[in-house]
């Protein structure tokens, strides 16, 4: 089923370009991460809502008989309050049916690892300026990191789907074509549109267990290299494997490569990444990206315990630029944090602090900070592909 249809639709006769309210335009609709509503408004920001059904429980603005909405984005709460009690009043009794559309593209007897076929694979994102696409060659990750965000927004899109909710890090599900449907979509790509692919960790790590025998990140990576005009690519991993498709990567006008690192101490990845990568094979890792051409990145989200001045010289040792962020819910991970050990770790104020220690020693070390969507190093002669439209 094609949800974003479904979604226009749903809040009929506004459509993409119109406005819902005085300011704010619908801007584009999406689902890999459930039904959502993107609207840009005057002042230059986005709001996303999100649209799921009531059963599955979640934090909402505004609800439906058999809808919830909630809001993300930079704006004001008051505007994104305001936006969903608007689309609330607009989709009325229509939500019924939609709920119902949904539910009858689910199985209630789904699969853990399911093959799904999509007729979209690039999603815009990111704020007029710095627009990229997300690429999700899978929906799930087999890696399941608990405290990962990630989850009660797909659980969100899951139940939206009628499908039955799963543990997170024991689901997946496979799209089976997307190297044909993105190879697709870049040929239908007018230069004006050429903004940088990001494969989106939030939806999947595109190097998780799986893709060792099925080859998808690989075979969409191929199709880019394909591409006429072959656009900036980042791939943010907690996985070795990567290293894989360093041949592909370097042969790209640019690529880099993200390994996540929120801890220098292996004992404490174990404990909250049990099925990532060590440390030692995430710094090998690092230096073969670096060795092959490819720009290496680093990712240091949650904050985790662990010596910070180790972290920041293995990080400037391998590494350009490195982005980092601080806890964003526990997750499932609360029974991690229990432990004695790492209890201080849940605290916003203990990760605050150790987000501006490790700041200041990558100062002191020369590395590039960033806390955006894009790193700063896109090489200057790429730069037209941030422009806005």
């Amino acid at each position: 089923m094609d949800v974003r249809a479904r979604l226009l639709e749903l809040i009929a006769p506004i459509a993409i370009g119109d406005e819902l309210a005085p300011g704010a335009r619908l801007a584009r609709v999406s689902d890999d991460l459930g039904p959502r509503l993107t609207f840009a408004l005057a002042d230059g920001a986005e709001v996303d809502v999100e649209v799921s059904p009531a059963t599955a429980g979640l934090r909402h603005a505004a609800r439906t008989a058999h809808l919830t909405l909630a809001y993300r984005g930079r704006a004001a709460s008051a505007v994104g309050a305001a936006l969903c009690a608007i689309l609330a009043a607009r989709i009325g009794d229509r939500d019924a049916g939609f709920v119902a559309a949904l539910a009858a593209a689910g199985a209630a007897d789904a699969p853990r690892v399911r093959e799904v076929s999509v007729d979209h694979l690039l999603e815009l994102a990111g704020p007029p300026g710095a627009r990229f696409y997300t690429c999700s060659p899978y929906v799930g990750c087999l890696i399941g990191c608990r405290f990962c965000y990630a989850q009660e927004r797909l659980a969100a899109g899951r139940a939206a789907a009628g499908l039955p909710l799963a543990p997170w890090g024991s689901w997946v599900d496979v799209r089976a074509n997307a190297a044909a449907v993105l190879a697709d979509e870049l040929a239908r790509l007018p230069p004006h549109a050429r903004h940088p692919i990001k494969f989106c960790p939030i939806v999947s790590d595109p190097y998780h267990a799986i893709e060792a025998r099925l080859g998808l990140t690989r075979a969409c990576l191929a199709a880019i290299a394909a591409a006429a005009a072959p656009p900036p690519v980042l791939l943010l991993t907690r996985a070795a494997l990567v290293t894989r498709d360093l041949d592909l990567l370097a042969a790209l006008p640019w690529a880099g490569v993200g390994v996540s690192l929120p801890t220098i101490d292996d004992e404490v990845r174990a404990h909250f990444e049990p099925r990532a990568a060590p440390i030692a094979a995430r710094l090998a890792t690092l230096a073969a990206i670096r060795a092959a051409g490819v720009a290496p990145i680093a990712v240091v989200q949650p904050m985790l315990p662990g010596p910070v001045d180790a972290l920041a010289d293995a990080l400037a040792a391998h590494v350009d630029s490195v982005s980092l962020d601080v806890l964003r819910g526990e997750g499932s991970a609360g029974p991690l944090f229990d432990d004695p050990r790492f209890a201080a770790a849940r605290d916003e104020g203990w990760q605050q602090a150790r987000l501006a220690a490790l700041t200041a020693a990558l100062a002191d070390r020369g590395v590039a900070v960033w806390t955006g969507e894009l790193p700063p190093n896109l090489p200057p002669t790429l730069a037209p592909t941030l422009a806005t439209h």
